[in-house]
């Protein structure tokens, strides 16, 4: 089985590495595959994908780190190579998967692990399953939350502050030498 975890990568931290050795522990896929949004539709990024994508491989060594150039999901999976691949989510991206384009079309080409944290609110979860035409597609596993977001570290260096153990050492590395993220 192949997992697929995606996201902008802008910049990846420890909390992503967390949510991909989760999985890899959680599920034990053959291969798992970190996708690199090249053009996000809900999220700005402040970097461009092929740095994005440096930065995810200094993240994730040893896994297989594409840019992934789709816009949607359910084109992502229709024009990738993989069979029945488990795409992994947090929560949060769950209880909005209805908005997503055809999430039912999703979940012909995918199953979903969702990853939740202690305390979420079951209901909001099983809302979202209730209005699903494939719910046994879904899976839930747990993850303990590590509170690191994107944001807060390119915040952090641009008021020049360290970023050393949020992220990876490679990726801490990386973000030093291209002089990435610092307030002009």
């Amino acid at each position: 089985m192949t997992a697929l975890l995606g996201g902008t990568f802008d910049p990846p931290h420890n909390a992503h590495v967390a949510l991909a050795r989760a999985v890899r522990d959680q599920f034990a896929p053959e291969r798992l595959v970190i996708l690199v949004a090249a053009r996000p539709r809900h999220k700005d990024v402040e970097l461009d994908a092929s740095t994005r994508l440096r930065l995810a491989q200094a993240a994730f060594p040893g896994e297989e780190v594409v840019l992934d150039e789709h816009e949607r999901t359910v084109d992502t999976l229709e024009h990738g190579p993989w069979r029945d691949p488990l795409v992994v989510i947090g929560a949060d991206q769950f209880c909005d998967f209805l908005t997503w384009k055809d999430p039912d079309g999703v979940l012909e080409r995918a199953r979903l692990a969702v990853a939740t944290r202690p305390g979420y609110p079951r209901e909001r979860l099983d809302a979202v399953l209730e209005r699903l035409d494939q719910p046994e597609r879904v899976l839930f596993f747990d993850l303990d939350p590590i509170p690191i977001s994107s944001r807060d570290l390119r915040e952090r260096v641009a008021r020049g502050e360290s970023i050393d153990g949020l992220v990876p050492s490679a990726v801490a590395a990386l973000v030093s030498e291209l002089g990435l993220y610092r307030s002009t």
